[in-house]
C-alpha cells in the first residue's frame, strides 16, 4: 500500500468527491478522535489535522488510502457553534450518508464515556438507511486493561449492538488498527 494522501475538502453536496474506489466514512461527535484515528490508520501523525478544540472539522475531508477513499465527516453534537451551522453540518452529513455509495461507516465513540443521544441517533440512522457500520471505541489507552471489556459491554448495550461490532482503539498505541483494516477489507473486497 502506498502512503495515504489528502485529496480534497468539500463544504457542499454538489462538490462531493467522485471516485471509482470504495468510500469508507468516519463519523463521531466532536473531539472523539476522528483525525487521530485517521493518522493512526495512515501511520502518519500529520495527515489529518488534529486539535484539542472540538468542532474543527467543518468540511468533508477525503483521503486516498490506495484501495479505498476515507471520508472524514464533520463532528456532531458540538454546542459552541450556531444553530444554523449545526443544521448545515447535519444536512451535509445526512446527504452524504444517504446519497453517496458508502461501503462502510466507522462510527466513533469515546470509550471513557457512555454514548450520547447523538451517538444513538447516528446508529439508528444507519440502521434505518441500511448503511453498514462498525463502532470504534477510541482512547482505550486512557482506561486500565481491566476496565476496557466492561466498558465495551456497556457501550454495546446502550447502542443495542453486539460487542463483536465494537473495536477498542488507541491512536497512541495503535490498538485496533489491524481490526479496523480487517473490517474495511471485508467490505471492499466483496
Amino acid at each position: 500500500m502506498k502512503s495515504p494522501t489528502f485529496i480534497t475538502s468539500v463544504a457542499e453536496e454538489n462538490n462531493f468527491y467522485k471516485t471509482d474506489k470504495p468510500i469508507i466514512a468516519i463519523v463521531g461527535k466532536s473531539n472523539v478522535g476522528k483525525s487521530s484515528l485517521i493518522n493512526m490508520l495512515a501511520k502518519n501523525s500529520k495527515l489529518a489535522k488534529t486539535s484539542d478544540t472540538p468542532g474543527r472539522t467543518r468540511l468533508i475531508n477525503y483521503f486516498d488510502f490506495d484501495s479505498f477513499v476515507l471520508a472524514d465527516l464533520p463532528g456532531y453534537g458540538y454546542a459552541k457553534v450556531s444553530k444554523e451551522e449545526k443544521e448545515k453540518w447535519g444536512k451535509l452529513l445526512e446527504n452524504f450518508l444517504i446519497n453517496e455509495k458508502i461501503e462502510l461507516v466507522i462510527s466513533l465513540v469515546d470509550i471513557r464515556h457512555d454514548p450520547t443521544e447523538d451517538d444513538l441517533m447516528m446508529i439508528n440512522f444507519m440502521y434505518h438507511y441500511n448503511i453498514p457500520f462498525i463502532i470504534v471505541a477510541t482512547k482505550s489507552d486512557k482506561l486500565s486493561k481491566s476496565k476496557i471489556k466492561p466498558q465495551l459491554l456497556n457501550i454495546a448495550s446502550r447502542l443495542k449492538v453486539g460487542i463483536d461490532n465494537i473495536i477498542a482503539s488507541s491512536s497512541e498505541t495503535g490498538q485496533g488498527r489491524s481490526e479496523i483494516f480487517s473490517a474495511v477489507n471485508k467490505v471492499i473486497r466483496k
